[in-house]
């Protein structure tokens, strides 16, 4: 069955990437050195050693951005896009591992980069292709009737609905639906051309004589007391049972359970941060990122302090107090970009377009992120991450806790520089509802190469701010 097979089925997919992986690296080498005939201080040999480096960090990269989840529901170019994404990651580390190991090795010195650039282009063309004929392979096998999972719903209510409409915009999962039972529904009534075909009562006979591969429990909250009629009936059948639980309007993100002796404990909201090693890891690499940034951008923050303190004057640091980790307040360091105000008239304002309060030098550090530099220390201090939802001041979080669901949220994890929301276009005077909901989808899908790929996509998307008046 699909979900016995799949955990195989990712395993040989590894395998088929490794093999694209060494054939895209020697097809790379082949044009650098056979057709267009560099000259290279090293041989063949020399080159493939590179093989057991980069196999397992684009694997692990590969796996960082999900691309081997299981019956993913991405479309064709979301996985191209991540395909992308991840080797491009790949390249801009093995180039700067080159840079700063170089005077260290002789093979880094003379090694052609032109070949990893030329690996870059054709992996990802291959596997591109390899993926859409996989892709196109099981739809056609599954099309024909083969490797299908036969399903009977039990119960109708939105969690069935919504269970229907995911199988039916996603055929190539394999999944058929039988029909539902149900007992507060006409026997014959239809959603989407599945059918209520019985009742509750009836499915002990349904099991024996349909022999389903699964049955899908999607009863509505308030039939939760035939729940464990249910599961008695169709473990004595031998038939697989899977839970999908009718309550989005309640809990309206992806929970989890753990095992608390025995008992089954659930929690409304999956927080990877919340474990002890994720979070070691993400403050390991705040650290590690924060004091190569201070070192890179240093001479941008030089010219940036002289430029400010020399065209207004004031303070050089504004630090102003915003509510970060646990709702606990901070002081936030930014280059200072407007006059000089008092707290009473700074207070609950933001910037508008062509705000008088902003200096000219404000205008163009504020544009380009510059302003936001300062808060490298208060990575170093703990006070913020490098990836992160931005902090708020206590005024609008005190607005917002009320107007908006699930807001404080947020501050379940630490604040940072930047962030999922901001690199899709929510920073300054934008939706807070929309950013509130990617800053939820960071938290609860946290990985450190979704970290990272943040921080790539910073670099094209995060530092002109276009809403930044």
């Amino acid at each position: 069955m699909i979900k016995d097979n799949q955990q195989h089925f990712n395993r040989l997919h590894v395998l088929i990437d490794i093999i694209v992986m060494i054939v895209s690296y020697m097809l790379a080498w082949m044009l650098q050195f056979v057709i267009l005939k560099r000259e290279s201080a090293f041989s063949f040999r020399h080159y493939m050693v590179m093989l057991v480096f980069l196999v397992p960090i684009y694997v692990a990269l590969y796996s960082a951005f999900n691309l081997y989840t299981t019956r993913s529901v991405r479309r064709k170019r979301v996985e191209l896009g991540k395909i992308v994404e991840a080797n491009t990651i790949g390249l801009v580390l093995f180039m700067a591992g080159m840079f700063f190991i170089r005077n260290n090795l002789v093979f880094t010195t003379n090694y052609s980069r032109p070949v990893l650039f030329y690996f870059y282009v054709i992996n990802i063309i291959l596997e591109g292709l390899v993926r859409s004929l996989i892709r196109l392979g099981l739809t056609r096998l599954r099309r024909k009737g083969f490797n299908l999972k036969h399903i009977i719903l039990v119960g109708y209510s939105r969690a069935a609905e919504e269970y229907i409409d995911r199988i039916k915009a996603n055929p190539e999962w394999g999944y058929e639906l039988i029909g539902i039972l149900d007992d507060n529904v006409e026997c014959g009534m239809k959603y989407r051309g599945i059918q209520v075909f019985g009742n509750i009562d009836e499915i002990a006979q349904v099991l024996t004589r349909i022999s389903p591969d699964e049955v899908a429990i999607t009863l509505g909250l308030s039939e939760y007391s035939k729940l464990e009629h249910i599961v008695a009936e169709c473990e004595k059948s031998g038939v697989h049972t899977k839970f999908i639980p009718d309550y989005n309007n309640i809990i309206p993100t992806r929970p989890y359970t753990e095992d608390l002796s025995g008992l089954p404990v659930i929690n409304i909201r999956h927080v990877p941060l919340t474990n002890t090693f994720n979070a070691f890891l993400k403050r390991s690499m705040d650290l590690a990122g924060g004091i190569f940034a201070l070192v890179l951008f240093s001479p941008v923050m030089l010219a940036a302090a002289a430029a400010v303190k020399l065209t207004s004057p004031g303070p050089l640091i504004y630090a102003q107090e915003r509510v970060g980790l646990h709702n606990k307040n901070f002081r936030m360091y930014k280059f200072r970009s407007m006059d000089v105000q008092t707290p009473k008239k700074e207070r609950g304002a933001w910037t508008v377009p062509d705000d008088p309060r902003v200096t000219k030098v404000g205008k163009i550090i504020r544009r380009t992120s510059i302003d936001e530099l300062p808060q490298l220390f208060n990575i170093l201090k703990g006070d913020m991450s490098l990836v992160g939802p931005r902090p708020e001041r206590p005024f609008f979080v005190e607005k917002f806790r009320e107007e908006i669901p699930r807001y404080m949220i947020k501050h379940q994890v630490r604040p940072g520089m930047t962030g999922w929301a901001q690199i899709n276009g929510y920073r300054g005077n934008t939706s807070i509802r929309k950013r509130i909901e990617y800053d939820l989808y960071y938290i609860e899908n946290w990985t450190p190469g979704f970290d990272i790929k943040i921080l790539f996509l910073t670099i094209f998307k995060g530092f002109i701010n276009k809403n930044a008046y």
